[in-house]
């Protein structure tokens, strides 16, 4: 037993990320959904210049992402695995650089972690199961990339601010670096960017504030001329499709609420939603309470955490006010902190009972028996648990699992009728089945006249459009419906029911 232990003691760091990475691999091949057949399809359409200028001016998003996965995928293939596997690998890495911040510049925030580096173990361990990264390191889309250009940019924040040199070093230049790299592959980085000037300015380091962002400045005059295309045609589809705004996310208190219990539960929702909201409101409550308790212990980097996460979500708040963008998966970067905060208030805790008044009679002797550290160790385990329970929810039960692209595909196979949808929503159909040619949902009266049509609604409510009013109105009646994980399909049939 104690050989056990003192294996685990001793190999704690390796295994942690061996099992957060084996956990990544559970349903890693699942369906794709929208935006992921989007990932997967532009880069197999599309040359690698050709996503600069063909791809990119009709997209929402930065353009790196996607050259990335150009090269990734001449190299890997377009499997579902193959296209997912950068955001498990950018997400152990981010995990990684999570722990080299706290453990080697441990010094800077007040908090020694020569001899014990339970603040940088916790941290990763709270980041990398977290159900909400885990979710999102198996997704082929940019998220994960970014949350690690943005960790790596603050390790090398701290790294310069810690260091006694005067004159501008590598640290520097690499944390401009990995901003730039951080906006040129989501904008909505911006937030973190803004924040690391502001965070410069307060430090009254202006000279360093006003020098990153000229550098910056410079970096972004070379996407401008995207941008500006990409800006004119997200605010031409705020006009055009009826309920896009609400996609995007507008500000709204559910939308506010649903950052902290996302945060702390993951993706998943289910019902009765008031077990849902019982449940997980609940955990979000327990890990509020853990890491205001934590605040009672000042450190440097309580402070800068807590200002790194909630400055960033401030101004994109502010920011939606014009431009809606205000969903929490926008701002899982903000998980680096989080992760860092809840860790420096578990390890809090140790000091917060040594601090405590002393007792007499039993109470003193079950104090003595048992340490501070084994009481911040039973709650950084009982936190950890609660991560991995709510992770295990959404890998082990395929309701929680993303849209069935993938099984629709297969029925859809047989299908002689013609398939209507929004065209716009179809990269999945062409993704499975690419010898399937849908049409337009949206020129239906047009196009129609066929006795037997097939109605995939996938999106139709956003864009506002009602083809059920209009198939009834040319004389097709509702014949049957067909449903797979988040998904469904309509027989629509011409004549009388």
């Amino acid at each position: 037993m104690k050989q056990c232990i003192a294996f685990f003691a001793h190999y704690k760091l390796r295994l942690l990320f061996l099992f957060a990475f084996l956990i990544r691999l559970i349903h890693l091949n699942q369906s794709l959904w929208l935006d992921e057949a989007t990932t997967a399809m532009t880069v197999k359409t599309f040359g690698f210049f050709e996503i600069v200028t063909k791809f990119s001016p009709h997209d929402f998003h930065p353009p790196l992402y996607y050259l990335f996965m150009d090269l990734w995928t001449n190299i890997f293939g377009y499997s579902e695995i193959a296209l997912r596997m950068p955001s498990v690998l950018f997400s152990m890495g981010t995990g990684l650089i999570i722990y080299l911040i706290l453990n080697k510049n441990s010094g800077f925030f007040g908090r020694k972690l020569s001899q014990n580096d339970s603040v940088g173990y916790w941290s990763v361990a709270f980041f990398l199961f977290n159900p909400l990264i885990i979710y999102y390191s198996q997704e082929a889309r940019m998220y994960s990339m970014t949350t690690f250009f943005i960790a790596i940019s603050f390790y090398y924040l701290i790294n310069f601010l810690t260091s006694n040199v005067k004159r501008l070093t590598s640290n520097f230049w690499l944390m401009n670096l990995f901003l730039i790299l951080s906006f040129f592959t989501f904008y909505a980085s911006i937030f973190y960017i803004a924040t690391v000037w502001l965070y410069l300015v307060l430090k009254k380091q202006y000279h360093l504030a006003f020098l990153s962002f000229g550098i910056w400045i410079l970096a972004f005059l070379a996407i401008v001329p995207l941008l500006l295309v990409q800006y004119a045609g997200s605010r031409e589809v705020l006009v055009l499709v009826t309920n896009w705004s609400l996609v995007l996310g507008k500000v709204t208190l559910k939308n506010l609420l649903l950052f902290p219990i996302k945060f702390t539960s993951g993706r998943i929702s289910f019902y009765p939603k008031m077990l849902y909201y019982a449940l997980a409101g609940g955990w979000m409550g327990f890990i509020a309470l853990i890491i205001i308790t934590g605040f009672r212990i000042k450190s440097g980097m309580t402070k800068m955490a807590l200002f790194f996460l909630i400055i960033p979500l401030i101004l994109g708040v502010l920011f939606s006010f014009n431009s809606p963008l205000l969903q929490y998966f926008r701002f899982q970067y903000l998980l680096v902190f989080l992760s860092i905060l809840l860790a420096l208030a578990v390890c809090s805790f140790d000091t917060l009972f040594a601090h405590a008044v002393t007792l007499k009679g039993p109470t003193a002797l079950i104090r003595k028996k048992v340490s501070s550290l084994t009481r911040a160790r039973i709650i950084g385990i009982f936190v950890l648990m609660g991560f991995v329970g709510w992770s295990f929810l959404y890998l082990f039960f395929p309701q929680f699992h993303r849209e069935d692209w993938k099984s629709l595909a297969d029925v859809l196979k047989n299908e002689k009728a013609p398939i209507y949808m929004i065209l716009s929503s179809s990269d999945p159909l062409k993704y499975y089945t690419p010898e399937i040619q849908a049409r337009s949902l949206k020129n239906i009266s047009i196009q129609g006249g066929d006795n037997t049509i097939v109605i995939i609604p996938y999106t139709a409510d956003i864009h506002g459009i009602d083809y059920k009013q209009t198939l009834e109105t040319n004389g097709y009646f509702h014949e049957d419906s067909f449903s797979v994980r988040g998904l469904s399909y309509e027989k629509w049939t011409l004549g009388e029911s």
